[in-house]
């Protein structure tokens, strides 16, 4: 600490009680005597002299370890403070004064031992229970891990062009460009040109440092060169009016002579010059008051110091004083309470718009050593609960002094947190602007691959619309100067031949810049009807029930995603009944749902009803259980097959199955008004009479190439008779762009298998449907060969299974019997 920081805690204190000091033939009279001069450091030195001097006297040998233990807490080595104070209480001293027990769980605080500083604070709290000071240091102390990893909004920089190996603190603005600051220093160029036996460094002076447009600072130099303002007497912790035209500043006589205390001088400018200080004028304070780092309302009529004057709540407190004129004096100091002040230390006030006040106290609780709180005043001239700033504007050592400038989140604290260059440093503190940004990026939801060229629409509440597509790789993104704070977002996916998709996210009440991420999957509009959830109806009837209205929330969006499809919603039944009954009853339920959706705001000509009656029984696309019983993939629910099951329960699973709403996309270009006209389905076929198809010979090594259909496409494939079925990477991707296939087909977990927008090697592929000729063979398994020569590779294996095969290398045709 420094002889500005703590405000000359104890001088007046023990200059009234001077019979607290131990008798003149006492051994370490001389080490009280500086301790009372609060020369820390000097006594120090003495009182370890002293201490080996009193080896009988264990009281004494007590009392100079309890001073020691304040030299040390007061020069903050808290190290030493902490084994001092554990020494004390080890030997019963607390007994005597129980505040050791706060000392000791503040400095093991400040030493990051949180549980022990916990048990300190509570046996202080119940041995002094009406001091709050205990009560609050376990509350706040266990909060400290907490608070550090969830920061405040602030970033906290040490300012390192302008901090020196010695004591730089209390910062403030000089112009109203605030483009440079004042602070309070202990280095070398001070005015004085001796040393202050409590720091052991200088006597401190008046700095400033400047910032240029390149954001570098200048070298520190002296505020004033003509003594006005320094002296060799100890001056710092400056404030400004809102002029910048006066100077309000502490000062600390450094009069061997006579015994004195340090007051607040104030200077006026003089086009650059400042005149000579006079002290300021305050009812009550005279040259033995001690009082100092004042801060001034933008009036002046008003100011704000710390003092450890008689009548106040424990150490230093924040008083105020009154005038009705700059011309007069100030009135008789008051007290800002027991809201603000405490029986510790509350110092540095920073009075900010004349209506928020920023103190350093370690009387609230907090951190570590002075913790830096924030109060403001209401209409009623109350002050508010204290707020403590919280991590990184504190740390777990000590953090006063601090400045804002008056309108942005800016300005500048002092602190001796890690990381500090010499016993107090200036760091420079901001609330970085809310910047966000969003990037993600976009799959096909069947084969799991990225897709390029999307369209991305980002829709904001403010009304901002802003549009990109994604690369070849699926990624988009958006910058910071397309997002702002305080707005609700929503993407607009879309691509031909996919659905729609939409997204929500919202920077309302994001208190930190964040990186957004949204990643979609578009879901290809397939050729085949989509079931739609259960819908029951009740029998031979055709009116919707509510609870299956919810049935269609889903088809709901997806229209409105999709302004532009016009749908077909099918209905079918079992096959009990006549045709013709089933087709009518078929028919009224597609047109119940089709109503249904007309009320929820569906364009009525987006919306075609049929009813297919018994007439398309269903194919299962997968395996399927429906009360127990198992149905399996590729089974069609006919006639026939149900007649075949075994009991009667079986069969109506299976006339549930049958008893179905579905609908498929007839169109994708609808505009409102707009003719709806029917897309004809182009099915390819296949000769059944031909049993042969022609092959080449590869140039070089004679292999038999030929074609094949695999699952509607046509391939060329590569004969290799002891070869298994296999893919080449290129190929089953072709095959995956195309949709032969999809991420359902692939054996295994498609998430790893389809991997960084490829396909892994040696993966296995179900093909549902390979045709040669005219033979067809069903669920064949395909390896993926990342080292293939040709697309398509079948072997002897393979070729059995569409029969007897053979090649006629005259007429160059394969012919399978």
């Amino acid at each position: 600490m420094n002889k500005l920081f703590s405000g000359i805690l104890l001088l007046v204190v023990l200059l009234m009680f001077p019979t607290l000091l131990v008798a003149q033939r006492n051994p370490a009279k001389g080490a009280d005597e500086a301790f009372s001069k609060q020369q820390y450091s000097l006594a120090i030195d003495k009182y370890k002299k002293a201490y080996s001097k009193v080896k009988k006297n264990k009281d004494e040998k007590n009392r100079i370890t309890a001073q020691l233990a304040e030299c040390y807490r007061l020069t903050s080595n808290y190290k030493r403070a902490s084994a001092s104070y554990k020494r004390l209480i080890k030997n019963e001293w607390d007994k005597r004064n129980p505040e050791i027990l706060l000392h000791y769980a503040n400095m093991l605080k400040i030493n990051g031992d949180y549980a022990d500083a916990i048990a300190q604070f509570n046996s202080y709290a119940e041995r002094v229970p009406e001091d709050p000071r205990g009560r609050r240091g376990a509350e706040t102390t266990a909060l400290i891990e907490e608070w550090i990893e969830n920061p405040s909004k602030y970033e906290v920089t040490n300012v390192k062009k302008i901090n020196s190996r010695e004591a730089d603190f209390a910062p403030s603005f000089t112009t109203e460009n605030y483009n440079e600051i004042v602070f309070t220093s202990t280095r070398e160029g001070a005015s004085g040109k001796e040393t202050d036996n409590w720091t052991d460094q200088n006597f401190s002076d008046l700095f400033i440092a400047k910032i240029d447009r390149k954001e570098e600072w200048s070298e520190p130099v002296l505020f004033d060169n003509t003594e006005n303002i320094n002296t060799t007497a100890n001056e710092g912790a400056a404030t400004f009016n809102s002029k910048f035209n006066t100077i309000y500043f502490t000062k600390c006589p450094n009069d061997q002579q006579k015994e004195s205390g340090c007051q607040i001088y104030k200077a006026r400018r003089t086009g650059r010059a400042w005149g000579k200080p006079e002290m300021v004028e305050i009812s009550s304070i005279d040259t033995m008051s001690t009082i100092g780092q004042p801060t001034v309302s933008e009036g002046e009529l008003v100011i704000y110091f710390s003092s450890n004057r008689r009548n106040g709540m424990g150490g230093n407190d924040i008083w105020v004083a009154y005038r009705d004129s700059k011309s007069d004096g100030f009135g008789r100091p008051m007290n800002l309470g027991e809201v603000i002040n405490t029986p510790g230390d509350e110092i540095f006030p920073f009075l900010r718009n004349d209506t928020t006040l920023f103190f350093a106290s370690d009387g609230h609780g907090g951190m570590g050593g002075m913790d830096i709180f924030v109060s403001t005043i209401d209409t009623a001239g109350n002050w508010g609960e204290p707020k403590n700033l919280k991590y990184p504007i504190n740390s777990t050592f000590d953090d006063f002094g601090i400045v804002f400038h008056p309108y942005d989140e800016y300005g500048f604290l002092s602190s001796n947190r890690k990381g500090t260059k010499g016993l107090e440093d200036i760091w420079y503190f901001i609330e970085p602007p809310l910047e966000f940004t969003l990037n993600g990026t976009i799959k096909d939801d069947r084969t799991l691959m990225y897709m390029g060229d999307v369209n991305v629409q980002l829709v904001g509440s403010t009304g901002l619309s802003v549009t990109t597509r994604t690369n070849d790789v699926g990624y988009f993104s958006f910058g910071k100067s397309q997002l702002e704070p305080n707005t609700m977002y929503e993407l607009l996916v879309a691509k031909p031949n996919y659905f729609n998709e939409r997204g929500t996210f919202t920077t309302v009440g994001v208190e930190f810049s964040k990186d957004f991420v949204k990643d979609f999957s578009l879901i290809p509009i397939p050729a085949e009807p989509i079931p739609l959830p259960e819908i029951l109806y009740d029998l031979a009837k055709w009116d919707l029930k509510p609870q299956y209205e919810d049935s269609l929330q889903n088809l709901i969006h997806t229209l409105r995603d999709n302004p532009n499809i016009v749908v077909e919603l099918a209905s079918h039944t079992d096959a009990r009944d006549s045709h013709e009954r089933n087709d009518i009853l078929s028919q009224r339920r597609a047109q119940s749902v089709v109503d249904y959706l007309i009320i929820r705001g569906i364009d009525p000509p987006r919306l075609v009803a049929k009813g297919y009656g018994e007439r398309v029984p269903l194919s299962l696309k997968k395996d399927v259980i429906r009360d127990g019983f198992p149905f399996t993939t590729g089974t069609t629910l006919d006639e026939t097959y149900i007649e075949s099951l075994s009991t009667n329960n079986e069969k109506e699973a299976a006339h549930q199955l049958n008893r179905r709403t579905e609908f498929r996309v007839l169109r994708k270009d609808y505009v409102p008004q707009s003719t709806n006209i029917d897309i004809a389905t182009i099915n390819i076929a296949i000769n059944p009479e031909d049993n042969a198809i022609m092959f080449t010979e590869a140039p070089n090594s004679g292999t038999y190439i030929s074609t094949c259909i695999i699952n509607g496409y046509n391939e060329d494939f590569a004969f290799d008779k002891t070869a298994d079925a296999m893919i080449s990477l290129d190929q089953a991707m072709d095959l995956l762009k195309w949709g032969a296939i999809s991420k359902e087909d692939f054996e295994g977990d498609p998430e790893r298998v389809l991997a960084d927008n490829t396909i892994a090697d040696r993966a296995i592929i179900n093909i549902k449907e390979i045709n040669i000729a005219n033979k067809k063979v069903e669920n064949v398994k395909i390896k993926v060969t990342y080292k293939l020569n040709y697309g398509l590779v079948f072997g002897d294996k393979l070729m059995k299974q569409f029969g007897k095969y053979s090649y006629n290398t005259k007429t160059h045709k394969l012919t399978i019997e």
